[in-house]
């Protein structure tokens, strides 16, 4: 059998993948197909590891662990059928920064609600060098996929023959296909905005320093955008609150950043959209339910 190729893509278009392709057979490989045609089987990712959790048993273990991207958060499982994947989740510390090679998997629990996962093969700690240039390969992967589905969306009947004459390769545009068929017209301004914020999660301003344990900057903003008018309502008025209040080493308890950013005129809705961009960046965890901790 052919090995299939470790898909980079980010996040967020993963996460918003709903279609799974068998392939039919007993050995034969399934797919995840993402909104932009990605049709993944194995996929890789780096990011930032925030938290590894034991959602098993002590005598059947499955390590469940969450890894951030500058758009959002893959979810990894492992269990007995990955055990050098679940040795190395299970040594880790969080936050830190972590590479990850697995299998696509989508599962529906209840109807209507599809979530996406990754079944590891390999987990390792890497440095922020390497996450800096998985960031970049993702974001060439994205361009390629915007640029052909901006193509397909124009043609009439669309059809793998008719992408392949203009350069798209095979796998390529059969997801490209699959997709249009399975989630109609994208709106593909939402992921030239993602290749935006990866690509500008590179800048110095934008990101974290090297070592995760040191203060993150506060964003400049860019030469056309206005300063922020009220900061006390800014990702970095929250990120001060969140450092403020984690006296002991464990994170930020929930209320206790409510009633500091109520103080400062942050609406709670405010404060919660905060709090999710912050978490789908990378630059907090959650070490424990209801406890907030900057990395």
């Amino acid at each position: 059998m052919i090995r299939e190729v470790a898909w980079r893509l980010f996040a967020s278009e993963y996460n918003d993948a709903s279609l799974e392709l068998d392939g039919g057979g007993e050995r034969a490989p399934s797919y995840v197909v993402t909104p932009l045609g990605a049709k993944v089987n194995r996929v890789f990712v780096v990011g930032v590891i925030t938290d590894v959790e034991n959602v098993g048993s002590d005598a059947q273990p499955m390590w469940r662990a969450r890894i951030s991207d500058p758009t959002g958060t893959f979810h990894v499982y492992a269990g007995q059928y990955q055990p050098e994947a679940a040795a190395t989740l299970s040594k880790l510390k969080p936050p830190v920064f972590g590479a990850i090679v697995g299998k696509s998997r989508i599962y529906s629990p209840e109807s209507g609600a599809v979530y996406t996962s990754i079944r590891p093969e390999r987990v390792k700690a890497v440095d922020e060098t390497v996450r800096d240039y998985w960031i970049l390969e993702a974001c060439r992967s994205l361009q390629k996929r915007l640029d052909a589905m901006a193509e397909a969306q124009k043609m009439d009947p669309l059809t793998v023959e008719a992408l392949m004459k203009i350069g798209v390769k095979a796998a390529i545009a059969d997801g490209i296909v699959q997709a249009v068929n399975h989630y109609g017209k994208v709106d593909l301004s939402r992921y030239t905005a993602m290749l935006a914020e990866g690509l500008r999660y590179l800048l110095p301003e934008y990101r974290e320093p090297v070592g995760l344990g040191e203060p993150a900057p506060e964003p400049v903003p860019a030469a056309h955008e206005e300063p922020a008018s009220e900061p006390d309502e800014s990702e970095s008025t929250v990120l001060e609150i969140i450092a403020s209040l984690d006296k002991d080493g464990k994170g930020a308890p929930w209320e206790g950043i409510l009633e500091a950013a109520t103080s400062k005129r942050v609406p709670k809705d405010a404060l919660e959209e905060s709090i999710n961009s912050l978490l789908d960046k990378g630059l907090i965890y959650e070490p424990i339910l209801g406890r907030m901790k900057k990395i």
